[in-house]
Order: C-alpha cells, then structure tokens, then sequence
C-alpha cells in the first residue's frame, strides 16, 4: 500500500481527504506513551482500593472477619457486601430479550453468596496500593460449598442443581425467531419434511477472553456532590447513565470521562462492577479513590465472550439448492446478566442465514445460568457465531452432496442484480457483490494452483496435506436504528451526536459521542470535516470521551462509528456550512441563492474573483458589528444520526493451511480476503482494521480458549495458559477490497471493525478439515490444538477436550439423527 502523507488535487476539484491514507495523528502519543492512561492518574490524597475475590465458584459466606484487615498499616477502610448491600443496587442489563426474561440480578459485591470464582467479597481502602494489597491477605473468611454448575447441557435437564436459589431453572430465558410466523419466510417443519437432502451437526464455540492490552481502570474525583468517574471504558455516555441509575448520584453530577484507552474489544462495552463500587467508596469516604486491576484479575473477572453449543440442521435439494435451516442455540450467560449479554445471540439469530437464500429458517435460543463469569459482548457479538456455523455447515453439505463447496456457496448465494434483498430474517441486505469479491480473493490466494497442489500431495500421500478453507460472509453492523433496535427490546436508541465549534482564527472542534479506544476516530473524523469544510487537515481537532464536553452520545461498539457517528459529524458539517452561507451572502452583498460553496470558500455564481473562506466567516463573527437582524453571531453547529437500516459490509476470505498428519501441527501457507465495508475514509486505518481481526478470528480457530475445571477454577488465568497468537504466529495477509456504497448513510460506509474477526474462524477451520477429510475426520474442536488435530486424525472424533478430564469444555460430540441433542431439549 502506498501511504500518502498529502491529498492531491483532482482533475474536477480540490483536493479530497477521504479516501487518503493518512498517518493517524493520534499514534505518535499513544506509541510513545505521551498520555495519560486512567493508571496514570494521580489525585490529592487519593486512596487505593484492592479486592478479596472469592476462590470458590459457589457458596454461602458462612464465615466474614475484617477485623485484622483494618489494623493493618495504611489502611483507611474495609468494605463487605453487608455495608453496601441498600446502596450498591445491580449491575445494569440493558436488553432484556424476552418479557419473560429471568434475570436474579447482579450485586457489585457478594453479601450472602458467591456465583462464580473472582466474585468480590471484601474491599480494602488505603494510601499506597502495595497497603491494600497486603490487607487483603489478612480478611478471614470461611466458605460452605455449594453444587457447581458449568455444563450447559446438564444445566438444562430436569433437575438440576441451580445456580440462583431464587429462580425454578437455569434458563434465563427462550428466545425464538420463526420466519414462518414473522411472515419473512415459509414453514420450516414443511421445509425439512419435504427434504432430499438433510444435514445436522453440533458445533461449539469455545469462550474467549477479550484479552484487551491495557487492563481496567477507574479513578473517582470527588468535589463536594460532584463525581468524576475516570475509565478505561468504550462506553462513557452509557457508564454516566447506567452508573447514575445504579448509584442514586444524579447524573448531572456524575461526570464520566474516557481518557485514551487502550483497546476494549467488547471488553469495556461494559458498566464493571468495580465502577460501581469506586463511585459508593468515594461516595462513603468523600476522598478520591482509584482501582487498576492486575492481568489476573482481568482474565478472571472481565466478562468473557462467545461459549455456545450450536445444534444446525440444514435442508436441501440434491442439486445444491437450500430450502431450510434450523439453529438452536444453548448459550452460556455465565452467573449473571451484564449490560447485553442475554442480547449477544439474540443479535445473532438475523445472520445465520449469511448470504444464502433461504426460504424457510427457523432459530431458537435458551440463555442459561452457570457458575463462571459472565459473557457479554466480545468482537463481533453474535455475528462470528452465526457465520462460523452457516459457513460450516455449508462445507458439510457440500461434502453430502459431493459438490463443490464454492460452487455450492455460487448457488445459493443473493446475485448483484437481486439487491436490495430481504432475507428470511427479514433484514434488508442494501447493496453488495458476492461474486466480484470472491473472484477477487481467488485471484489473490492463487486458488487454482493450491487445488493442484492439493491434489498431488494426496496422491502422493504426502504426510503434510494442503487444504483450502473458504468463509463468505456478511454482517448486520452500525448498530442502529433505533426502532429496529426497539423491537429486539434494546434499552438504548442507535442515534449518534456530533457538533462542529468554528473557532474565531478559523480552527475546527468536532465533539464526537463516539469514543475511541484504538479506532483512529482522530485521524478520520478530521479527514471527514476536512472535505466538509473545505479546511486544512492539520486545522481540525477531535475531542471526544468527556461526558462535560460531549454531553450527548451512544459510544463505540458494533462498528457503528464511521456509519453513524461519521455521519452525524458530516450532518453537523452540513448545518456549519448552511449557517456560514447566510453571512457570507451579507458580508458579499449577495443571495443565498447566488452563492456557491466549494473547497472551504464562498463564491458569488459568475464572480470568480468575489469570494469568502469559511475560516475568515469564522474571524468575522467574532466581531459582528454588523449584522441584520435574524443573523446568529455563530456557526457552530450540532447534529444527531439515526439510520433507517442497518449497514452490511461482505466478504470472502480464503485460507491456504498446511496439517502435519504426524504431529497435528498446523500452518497457514496463505491468506486471502476481499472485503466490501462500502467508502473507504482511510486505507491504512482500513488495512489496520482488517489485519487486527484476522489475528482476532484466527486466535479463536488455533489458539484461545477459556477452560474451567470441574470445581469452576479458570485454569486459562494467565497468559501462560491463555494463548494469544503474536505476530510471529501469523501468516502475511493478503487484502483486498470492493466498493458498493451503502445506501443507509450519505458517507455510504459500511464498517470495518469486525469483518476480519467474524469471517476469518471457519475459513481457517474448514481449510484444516479440507486438508485431512479424506483421511475421515468430519470435525475438530477449537481452537485447533496439535493434540486435538493429532487426536481427530488418529483416534477419530473432534480431538476431545484440551484440558484434563473432568473439566468443562464441551468436547465430544453428542448429535442425534436430528442434530439436536437429546439433553437440551
């Protein structure tokens, strides 16, 4: 890629920012660490807290002395449930999916009961955080066990023991989408009676850890009734919200600011209970408090990602063609419910129907209590899901029909002539080209030359076997609008704010609710309002993340901010420049009608040389000593977006993997992927973007998973045992891109955020079980263990679990006739 450091001038105009690929300016401080992180932060006599975390997964606290915690030195105050329990209220669920949910609520801190391991017990305040820590090792405290819950499967069964008292099961709730009775599609049950063809599989998606670089962080400020909350958060508008709501401080005393924060994930889409409790201790003592977890605490307490068992039953035609699908889903919450976690899969029930044209499509979801962390959002939140199972069990019928995997995926996917097309979940996919991408990473891959190559290695039967992986995908992404996101029962619109300060020497602020935590909001905003405005890149500022500067905003998640947080910055543009031409047509003598605006300057139509720059505008208001009446001495302007759909960049990605049929090791010989995420503002960003989800969606194919044993330890609780891939790991990936506007906003963007990480996993598994199919093996658990590949290759099955037996782990399969286990019914 070549990186252009100046926008040049176009034939047929000035020159254009978006599309350039600018250095982000934001990098040089955070590369170099010229910033403040939230750890950083040192108030006047700010105090430290530190927590004693449960080491058992289910008990009552029988047993509470923090007597000998209190006479240690430095400590100020030592915190138990009991203390907080009339104030500390419940953590937050902002989707509740069903009427019916069950939802036992989420206390910040334990006060009778312990629900899963890392769950707080006690709260130690003092002066140095060394202090605090060494407190806690002086609490007492005596647990009596209760039965540990961790299987889904079991979970769901008659009689089984429960992880809240208070509630008659472990469902929380039973989410079901029928396309037959929303009028999107027909009858499914008919779909599969009337079958030639039917395939069933159970796949299970591991749960992960977002793993974000820099671990959580909260710092509490206070000034009478006033509270500054400082967090590594993604979501500073909704944590003010939510904490307000929860806390009982009024929001208009709460102030919540985001400071640069370094990678969220999903991970920090979250009000954390610890947020929580620095806000009641700073409350209780009236003294700024701060609390930074350890990487411990964070792989063990953050909330965790993905973990699903997926029943998919396919039917079809003997030629190829698809007439059904049926997913049901048991999908694990965790011990309680966080902000969206019963609306992760809930989300996920529009995409499993990918690209394909199905008639009839039937899903339906159980989210069930355990005793382990809760799962919330991780990238991608239900669309990584969704796509690793149509992807897959696309490959198996192709396998059943002895056809073609591509040629299956070309007859049953949407043709460029069909959009706009309404699926069977009844989302209106707006504009896009399967073909054109996949032609274009076929190119990219070679793909021709590795079949050959494939080919000969199995005659030859060489003990290192080549396969090829192929992932076509798309996304429901920009999370909004608001009135579809009411229907899903979303506690939040999916509008975003902006607005546009002209400062009198001509400088530009642009107030963005959106909240960066690695996105380069910066860089591309400026590039945005740079041609808007026709200004000077270098001139525009972007804040962002300060609820007292941005006091209106939705925050970051979903790739929703160049699509609706973008665009609000372009409808905020648009104000400025409407606002600017009714003082310049006074200051030129002239119509509104008779002016035109282009490249920053005001011009009188057939006067070429009478002109005015928006920039000066801005240096005249300052005075203002002469306007008519009517005419406001300002130019600044704000604006809020809400889409009418949603945004849905495509995709199709190719892996080229090498399998050791000897050892199980595994190496990905080649990665392809062309992506179609509509304009594209900033390539370099783009490509970033990009790079940092294939590494995401590889991980969870080869490297990541978070296993708990039998008693509900995380035994995945370092980075020792939790494996991240690191550069070194990965393959050179080979990108391309399409461009089919979006037709939902003006930038015509689509999002870029999660596309690498969404299709990325079944690409590489289907690739790995192309290598060695022909050797029988139908299936491997992730992530791809040399153990498990080694295992699937020469004891058959998926490869087992990864952990020791007795652990949790969801391996083996347990599939009926019909695809659906026996035990979840």
């Amino acid at each position: 890629m070549t990186l252009t450091e100046d926008p040049t001038t176009t034939a047929d105009g000035p020159a254009k920012e978006v599309g350039n690929a600018r250095l982000r300016k934001e990098d040089a401080r955070l590369i170099t660490g010229k910033t403040t992180w939230t750890d950083n932060m040192v108030l006047p006599g700010m105090l430290h807290m530190a927590f004693l975390r449960s080491p058992v997964a289910h008990a009552t606290i029988s047993h509470l002395d923090v007597s000998a915690a209190k006479d240690r030195p430095n400590v100020v105050a030592v915190y138990t449930g009991q203390d907080f329990k009339d104030e500390q209220g419940t953590i937050p669920c902002a989707w509740p999916v069903t009427p019916d949910m069950v939802n036992p609520g989420h206390p910040s801190i334990a006060v009778d009961t312990v629900n899963h391991v890392g769950e707080a017990v006690a709260i130690v305040v003092a002066r140095t955080r060394t202090a605090a820590v060494d407190a806690v090792e002086a609490i007492d405290v005596d647990y009596e066990n209760l039965p540990v819950v961790l299987d889904m499967e079991e979970a769901v069964k008659d009689g089984a023991d429960l992880v809240h008292a208070s509630t008659s099961s472990n469902t929380s709730y039973h989410f079901v989408f029928d396309a037959g009775e929303a009028g999107t599609g027909s009858d499914t049950d008919a779909a599969f009676r009337d079958a030639e063809v039917t395939v069933s599989r159970r796949f299970v998606q591991q749960r992960l850890i977002p793993a974000f670089m820099e671990p959580r962080s909260a710092v509490v400020g206070v000034q009478g009734d006033n509270y500054t909350l400082w967090s590594a958060t993604q979501i500073p508008h909704i944590l003010r919200v939510m904490g307000a709501l929860t806390t009982g401080i009024p929001e208009h005393k709460l102030r919540v600011v985001a400071p640069d924060v370094g990678g969220g994930f999903g991970g920090k889409l979250q009000v954390c209970p610890e947020e929580i409790l620095a806000l009641l201790v700073a409350r209780r003592l009236g003294k700024p408090v701060k609390w930074t977890e350890t990487r411990s605490e964070s792989l063990m307490t953050a909330h965790h990602g993905r973990d699903q068992i997926q029943y998919i039953d396919v039917a079809a035609k003997k030629d190829g063609t698809v007439t059904g699908l049926r997913v049901r889903l048991l999908a694990d919450m965790g011990a309680y419910l966080r902000l969206i976690t019963p609306g992760v899969p809930a989300l996920g029930a529009f995409m499993f129907p990918g690209i394909y044209k199905f008639p009839a499509y039937r899903f339906e979801c159980d989210g069930v209590f355990t005793n382990k962390v809760p799962t919330d959002a991780y990238r991608g939140a239900g669309r990584p899901e969704a796509t690793f199972a149509i992807e897959r069990i696309m490959d198996e019928l192709a396998v059943e029909l002895d056809m073609d995997p591509m040629e299956l995926r070309r007859k049953n996917w949407i043709s460029a002539e069909e959009f706009p097309f309404t699926t069977v979940a009844g989302l209106e996919y707006d504009s896009g080209d399967y073909e054109q991408a996949t032609q274009a990473a076929l190119e990219l891959l070679g793909y021709d030359e590795l079949r050959a190559e494939q080919k000969r290695r199995r005659e030859s039967g060489d003990p290192v076997q080549l396969g090829i992986g192929i992932s076509t995908f798309t996304e429901m992404c920009g999370l909004a609008p608001s009135r579809v996101l009411g229907s899903l029962s979303f506690g939040a619109g999916g509008w975003e704010q902006a607005s546009i300060r002209m400062l009198p020497t001509g400088k530009v602020e642009v107030v963005t609710g959106s909240t960066p935590h690695g996105q380069g909001h910066e860089t591309a905003w400026s590039q945005i309002v740079a041609d808007e405005l026709g200004v000077p890149f270098e001139d525009v500022e972007v804040l962002h993340g300060d609820t007292a500067i941005s006091s209106r905003g939705l925050d970051t998640y979903g790739s929703r901010s160049l699509v609706v947080g973008g665009t609000a910055v372009v409808k905020a543009a648009e104000k400025v420049v409407a606002k600017a031409r009714k003082i310049a047509a006074h200051l030129l003598e002239a119509s509104e009608d008779d002016l035109e605006f282009s490249g920053g300057k005001f011009s009188v139509k057939g006067t070429p040389g009478a002109g005015l720059g928006i920039q000066e505008i801005a240096l005249a208001i300052f005075a203002a000593h002469d306007y008519p009446e009517g005419i406001e001495p300002s130019i600044d302007a704000e604006a809020a977006f809400d889409p009418v759909n949603f945004s849905f960049p495509h995709g199709t990605h190719l892996c080229a993997m090498e399998v050791d049929t000897e050892t199980g090791f595994v190496t990905i010989r080649k990665y392809a992927s062309v992506d179609d995420i509509g304009t594209i503002v900033n390539p370099i960003i783009v490509e970033g973007q990009m790079h940092g989800g294939l590494a995401q969606g590889i991980a969870q194919a080869l490297y990541e998973e978070a296993i708990y044993d039998a008693d509900g330890n995380l035994t995945t609780g370092t980075f020792v045992d939790y494996l991240l891939p690191s550069a070194a790991d990965l393959p050179t990936f080979h990108t391309g891109n399409t461009v089919h506007a979006a037709t939902s906003n003006p930038l015509g963007a689509k999002g870029v955020g999660e596309a690498g990480c969404i299709a990325s996993t079944p690409a590489v598994v289907n690739a790995a079980l192309d290598a060695v199919r022909h050797l029988g093996v139908t299936d491997i658990r992730m992530p791809l263990t040399p153990e498990r590949v080694w295992r699937a290759i020469h004891q058959g099955g998926d490869g087992g679990d990864r952990a020791a037996e007795g652990s949790n782990a969801y391996g083996g399969a347990r599939t009926t006739e019909s695809g659906i286990e026996e035990a979840a019914q």
